[in-house]
Parts: C-alpha cells; structure tokens; sequence
C-alpha cells in the first residue's frame, strides 16, 4: 500500500466575486460557493488518489459570514482522512475585501470523496502520511464524526426509533404533535 503527504494534494483556489455571481439581496449566492467548495473537494481528492472521484457526501455546511460582490474568495482543501476508496476533504472558505484587506472566515465543510476507476467501479486510495499534531487531529476528527453519524443514522431508522423518547423534547419546539 502507497503513502501521501498531506501537502502532496492541497488546493488553493481564489476568484473574483462578480455581480452574477450574487442572490437577490446582493451576497454572494450560498450555491455558488457551495459549487466552488465541490470543485476544489474534487480537485483534492483526484490529485490525492490518482483517480477520478465523486462526491459521496458533505458534513455540515454552516454558512458564517456573508460574502460581498468584488471580493475575493479564497478556498483551500486539504485531506483529513483516507479509508480505503474514500477520502475525506476538509475545505475552508474565506473571503478578502480588496480595498481594506479585512479577510472573514465564511464557511468550513468536509467533503467525503470515492475515487472511482476507469470502469465506474471504486478503487484503493493512499494512505496518508500524518506528520504533524494537526494531520493526526483532523484524522482523528473525521473517525469520530464518521462515527457519530452511524448511530445517529441508525438510531433513527424506523425499526430502532422510539418516538416516545423525542414527544418531551418535540413540545418544546415550534411543532405540535396530534396522534
């Protein structure tokens, strides 16, 4: 089995927010940026893998601070952890006002990515080379929430959810349960 470097497959991604690029209130439309971050994921995840690659899934999008027409957008990706045909890609969006160089953290997301081979089919990746405090806790971060989501996945099917155990918790919300 192969071994990277982290640095061996980072992206660093920056472009011009122009005015089509914009919602109807003026900012920078969440799409757009969200398309930005699963080009950059890819870009990533193929020069890490040698393959071609596809979007599994996206953990968490949190949309921070909103970002302006005429600034520049800075997106940067990163592997944070390999299994054995996926790979998971951590992307962090920031944003730069030209005229007063003020940058603004606006998003950070993780992209898990399959490579896939020339028949469609899923191929092995490299392992990854973790050679710094950060390498191991970003590693370590994405074991944990891969974890976490299996069992909030499976304690929410609908042979193992228990409604009875969620109505306390429902009444306190903007809902109203009549069964």
């Amino acid at each position: 089995m192969s071994f990277k470097s982290i640095s061996d497959s980072q992206i660093t991604l920056t472009q011009l927010m122009l005015p089509s690029h914009s919602n109807f209130s003026g900012k920078i439309h969440g799409g757009y940026i969200l398309n930005l971050m699963d080009q950059v994921a890819f870009a990533c995840a193929s020069k890490h893998s040698g393959e071609y690659c596809v979007t599994a899934s996206v953990n968490r999008v949190d949309f921070l601070n909103p970002i302006e027409v005429g600034e520049l957008v800075t997106l940067k990706a990163s592997i944070n952890y390999t299994g054995r045909t996926s790979m998971v890609v951590g992307v962090r969006v920031e944003s730069e006002n030209i005229q007063t160089g003020v940058r603004k953290h606006c998003n950070s997301s993780y992209f898990t990515m399959v490579a896939k081979g020339d028949d469609g089919k899923k191929v092995e990746v490299p392992g990854l080379i973790l050679n710094d405090l950060d390498g191991i806790r970003r590693f370590a971060r994405s074991i944990t929430r891969q974890e976490q989501s299996k069992k909030r996945v499976k304690s929410f099917t609908p042979e193992e959810f228990i409604a009875e155990e969620y109505l306390e918790l429902i009444k306190e919300q903007n809902a109203q349960v009549n069964l």
